[in-house]
C-alpha cells in the first residue's frame, strides 16, 4: 500500500501511536531512503531554524520521523515538492495526527497520502508465533509489538509506555502544570470505556473545567490513545442520544490503567464487557486500515435506552453489530435487532460473542470472536 502511494504522491505519511512499529516498517521497506529522526536536537534545530536550507539539503527519498516536532516545516514542504514534482520524495512518520490540524491539512492537500498503523490486531497475531491464547489474554496484553518481541509482561510495559507518553508528548502539546492530574484524567477515562461521555462529570471528578476535559480528550485522540465513537442519527431525529462514547486504541493500555493485572482479574472486573466491545471495534478498525480504508463507525441509542453497539456505514449498506462477551448466546442478545428493524430496513445484523462458533440465528449472523469474519 505504501509503495503504491509513493508512485502517486510526492509525500506519504504514516501515522499512529508511539511504538506501533511505524519506523521499523518504513525503514525495512525503504532502506535506500535517507532517514532523519526529528526528535534528535541536531536535526530538529536545523529544520526549525532554517526550513529552506533543511529541505534543500535533504531531498529525493527522505524519511522524516516524528515530524510533528517541527511544525514549521509543513509550511515549506508544498513549495518544494511542487517545484521538484517528484513522486515519493518524502515519507513522513508521526506519533501524532498532525493532519487533524486544519492549517496543516490545507497546506498538504492533494500532495499527501496518509496511512495509519495501529498496534497488532488479534487477526495479525493469530497467524504468527505470537498467537494469543484466547481473547481474554489478548485484551490484557494488547497489540504493541514490543510486548511480544521482547516477551514483556503488561505490568512491565504499559506503566513505562504511559510515563513515556505523558512526559514526552503531553508536555509538548499542552501546558499541563500538574502531570499527576493528567494521569488521573487518563485513568478516569479508562473507567468510562463504552459509556457515553459526560464531560461535566469527568470535570467534577478531577477538579477541572468541561472545556479542559474536551481539550485533553483531543490530545489523547491526536496521539492515538483514544477515539470517540459518534452516535448514528440518520432517520431517527430527536429520539437519538447525541453524546459520543469513548474507546481506547489498545486494550492492554486500558487494562493497565484500570489495574487489571491478569486474566483472572479481567473475568470479575466491572469493565470486562466494555473491554470486549472495545476489542471487537478495534479489530474492525485495524482490519480496514490494513487495507488502506477508513470505516464509518457509529453506535445507536435512543431516548428509551434501546441500543446497538456498532453501526458500520459502507456505501448504501448498513451493518449492525451487537457485541457480547458471554460465551453462551441468549435470546436477549437479539432484542436490539428486533427493535432496530422497526425503523430501518436492509440492515445486515451480526452478533459477535465470546465463544467460537459461527452460525445464523433469528436471521442474525452469529460469530465467535476467534472466528470473526470480515465486517
Amino acid at each position: 500500500m505504501i509503495k503504491s502511494y509513493l508512485s502517486k504522491f510526492p509525500i506519504v505519511a504514516l501515522i499512529g501511536p508511539r511504538q506501533s512499529g511505524k519506523t521499523t516498517l518504513v525503514r525495512r521497506l525503504f532502506p535506500e531512503y535517507t532517514y532523519l529522526n526529528l526528535e534528535i536536537p541536531e536535526y530538529q534545530e536545523f529544520a526549525a531554524a532554517d526550513p529552506h536550507g533543511f529541505l534543500e539539503t535533504y531531498k529525493d527519498e527522505v524519511i522524516l520521523d516524528e515530524v510533528q516536532n517541527v511544525s514549521e516545516i509543513f509550511s515549506y514542504l508544498p513549495g518544494y515538492t511542487d517545484e521538484r514534482r517528484r513522486m515519493g520524495e518524502y515519507i513522513l512518520i508521526g506519533s501524532q495526527n498532525f493532519l487533524s490540524t486544519q492549517r496543516i491539512a490545507h497546506l498538504l492537500a492533494r500532495r499527501i497520502a496518509t496511512l495509519k498503523l495501529l498496534p497488532f490486531s488479534f487477526a495479525e497475531l493469530k497467524g504468527s508465533e505470537f498467537k494469543p491464547d484466547g481473547w481474554e489474554r489478548f485484551i490484557l496484553y494488547g497489540g504493541y509489538p514490543r510486548v511480544y518481541e521482547q516477551d514483556l509482561s503488561p505490568s512491565d510495559y504499559y506503566p513505562y509506555y504511559l510515563q513515556n507518553y505523558v512526559e514526552r508528548d503531553v508536555r509538548k502539546i499542552i501546558k499541563v502544570s500538574d502531570l499527576t492530574l493528567f494521569r488521573k484524567f487518563i485513568r478516569i477515562v479508562a473507567g468510562r470505556i463504552g459509556l457515553e461521555l459526560n464531560y461535566q462529570s469527568i470535570a467534577e471528578d478531577i477538579g477541572i473545567t468541561g472545556k479542559t476535559v474536551d481539550a485533553w480528550l483531543s490530545v489523547l485522540e491526536s496521539s492515538f490513545i483514544v477515539f470517540r465513537l459518534k452516535t448514528y442519527y440518520k432517520n431517527f431525529g430527536k429520539r437519538i442520544v447525541k453524546s459520543p462514547k469513548i474507546y481506547f486504541y489498545d486494550t492492554g493500555l486500558a487494562c493497565s490503567l484500570l489495574g487489571i493485572r491478569s486474566t483472572r482479574d479481567l473475568q470479575s472486573h466491572f469493565a470486562r464487557g466494555a473491554l470486549f466491545k472495545n476489542l471487537v471495534i478495534c479489530e474492525i478498525i485495524k482490519r480496514a486500515l490494513n487495507y488502506g480504508e477508513e470505516q464509518q463507525l457509529y453506535f445507536w441509542k435512543d431516548s428509551n435506552r434501546n441500543e446497538v453497539d456498532l453501526l458500520i456505514e459502507r456505501g448504501a449498506r448498513l451493518i449492525a453489530v451487537e457485541i457480547k462477551s458471554g460465551k453462551t448466546v441468549h435470546d436477549e442478545f437479539f432484542k436490539s435487532f428486533h427493535y432496530l428493524r422497526k425503523f430501518m430496513s436492509g440492515v445486515d445484523p451480526y452478533l459477535v460473542y465470546g465463544g467460537n462458533e459461527v452460525y445464523v440465528r433469528h436471521g442474525v449472523t452469529v460469530m465467535g470472536f476467534t472466528e470473526m469474519q470480515d465486517l
